[in-house]
């Protein structure tokens, strides 16, 4: 993993069906799905084209008995996980799993921002080494990510001290406050919003490229998920579609119209 440092390097789906999860996303985005070779355990990694983008797994039978739906959550890599975690915690954010060594990948953990948004972490095995971020507008890559906050700027503080992100344009959203965008080293990365009162907590949302916006609406619909939102234009002429997938699990997509 190149120059992992702080930028997010891995998404994972955490599902009550992957197999049917696995179908839907080769139907709607395009990718091919392949075993992970992990002995013991059943993960599936998901591909576009040659690169390999994301994995998936199931859903533990204890975060069910929890109230834990399928989800999406991004790795943000990190040099010392161990320091990281404790700065977490002398933060207000919480940990809740880890950090555990997993052989040929390097350590892992998740946690959770003060407001309670949760993400995970990864510092890779030493001499880990992979392709660079792929160029803008990659299809079947994550291109943004976005926090919907119970507080954006208290969030994007905690961010900006623990992973040195910064501030980049600012648009007013009216009645709906300051969307923050952010950029991660010299990449523009994500944005930072105070969530609706409709949305029940704090989370991080994470944007696919797609070929086109309608079309992969369309597509959602088809393969048994449901269109939340959009397609929306939004500033820098893209299109972005928010939805469900089949077993719950929210994500979006971004493209041209």
């Amino acid at each position: 993993m190149e120059a992992p440092i702080s930028r997010f390097v891995w998404y994972e789906l955490t599902t009550t069906d992957p197999e049917a999860a696995t179908r839907f996303y080769e139907a709607v985005i395009g990718w091919t799905s392949r075993d992970g070779g992990f002995p013991g355990q059943s993960y599936t990694l998901l591909a576009a084209g040659s690169a390999t983008v994301a994995g998936l797994l199931a859903l533990p039978d204890g975060l069910v008995a929890r109230g834990i739906p399928p989800h999406w959550t991004g790795y943000i890599g990190v040099g010392d996980l161990d320091g990281v975690l404790a700065r977490i915690r002398l933060a207000g954010g919480t940990v809740h799993f880890g950090p555990e060594p997993i052989a040929g990948v390097g350590s892992l953990a998740v946690a959770g921002d003060p407001q309670g948004a949760v993400f995970s972490l990864l510092q890779p095995e030493a001499g880990m080494s992979g392709p660079p971020p792929a160029a803008r507008d990659t299809p079947g890559h994550v291109q943004w990510r976005e926090l919907h906050a119970d507080d954006w700027a208290a969030a994007f503080a905690f961010y900006e001290g623990m992973f040195g992100w910064t501030k980049a344009s600012a648009v007013d959203m009216g009645a709906m406050g300051t969307y923050q965008t952010f950029n991660i080293g010299e990449v523009w990365s994500g944005g930072v919003m105070t969530r609706a009162a409709r949305t029940p907590r704090p989370f991080w949302l994470y944007y696919i490229n797609v070929d086109s916006a309608k079309a992969a609406a369309a597509r959602v619909v088809a393969a048994g998920g449901r269109v939340v939102s959009g397609p929306h234009q939004v500033p820098g002429g893209g299109w972005t579609v928010q939805a469900l997938d089949p077993q719950g699990a929210m994500f979006a997509m971004v493209g041209p119209a």
